[in-house]
């Protein structure tokens, strides 16, 4: 009886454990999410005229720059500074600079795109990054894929197609320009920076899910290597583009403050993600954002989504689903 007791209390306490890292993975699976889908809506609310007000530049350094003094106030607080004085070789550290480069180039492009397709069109086009993933995913990590996993990939390119297709800024016969009414559109240049951006953002990704799962150090530790390169790599990018009479915060506003506090949370969160659980799982928030995306624009931009919007965006639901089953 003693015994069956004890297993029974053991296997309770397991379920409560269980049950509680769910939550928490759920409630940062959730931020991430919102912060993601409110990404390119918040980019479009700052715009002035049509045009960003604001230095793409100068705003990715100060997301660098808050991940930078989080992860090291992260590093501080948890007692890890003697790993940092073991752990202070140039052989060590070198490897994080390729991460850093191709997200200071995917950071650019995110504002860039912006100018050609409206948010909503970036956000549904974005989800080519799980098929680029899964196929560096299965090259780099050596896992093998299901069946049913490539048709969701599969599903997932005709359903980027089908939004392209009907996202065209195409005239209707008889339609006067007064008549015309802001709906979704992708330019080619659009559609020609998404497919690169999709591809770097899958090859960063599975590069830094190896090389955080490989280096058996703290993550505020990893993190912080991986933001220096970062800091560095996006500061010379913008003194280097940046004419000297233009003021490093000019154009800000409290939607652009919102963008640097927000994608800095969301890059820490993701480290997370990529050292304890999956590049796979990166996906499925990729995929969820694309709803509060679609809401935001609907609330905040007025963007009218046309019937077959709704195709792709089913496509989309439906190739998450036999992913993850």
């Amino acid at each position: 009886m003693i015994v069956i007791q004890n297993l029974r209390s053991e296997s309770s306490s397991n379920r409560r454990r269980r049950w509680m890292k769910g939550v928490r993975w759920g409630v940062l699976l959730g931020l991430m999410v919102l912060i993601c889908g409110s990404h390119a809506p918040l980019i479009a609310l700052t715009k002035v005229d049509g045009q960003v007000p604001f230095n793409s530049s100068s705003c990715v350094v100060l997301i660098e720059l808050a991940k930078l003094l989080v992860s090291l106030v992260t590093l501080l607080l948890t007692g890890d500074l003697s790993v940092l004085h073991r752990s202070l070789s140039l052989t060590l550290m070198a490897p994080y600079a390729v991460p850093a480069v191709l997200y200071a180039v995917n950071n650019n492009l995110v504002v860039l795109m912006q100018v050609y397709m409206d948010p909503s069109s970036f956000q549904v086009l974005s989800n080519l990054k799980i098929a680029s993933t899964a196929v560096l995913y299965t090259c780099c990590m050596r896992k093998r894929l299901r069946s049913t996993q490539w048709l969701a990939l599969g599903i997932l390119m005709c359903a980027g197609w089908c939004h392209s297709y009907s996202s065209l800024d195409l005239d209707l016969p008889g339609q006067t320009e007064d008549q015309a009414s802001p709906r979704l559109h992708v330019t080619t240049w659009g559609l020609v920076l998404v497919l690169i951006y999709c591809f770097i953002s899958g090859l960063a990704a599975v590069y830094t899910e190896r090389m955080l799962k490989d280096q058996r150090l703290p993550l505020s530790l990893q993190n912080l290597y991986l933001y220096v390169f970062g800091v560095a790599i996006n500061g010379l990018s913008y003194f280097s583009s940046t004419e000297k009479e233009t003021d490093f915060l000019e154009g800000y506003s409290a939607a652009v403050w919102a963008i640097v506090v927000g994608q800095a949370a969301n890059g820490l969160l993701m480290s997370v993600v990529l050292k304890h659980g999956s590049g796979i799982t990166r996906l499925f928030v990729i995929s969820s954002s694309m709803l509060v995306n679609a809401l935001f624009s609907w609330v905040l931009l007025g963007l009218q989504l046309t019937p077959l919007f709704l195709l792709p965006t089913s496509m989309i639901g439906l190739a998450a689903y036999l992913y993850h089953r």
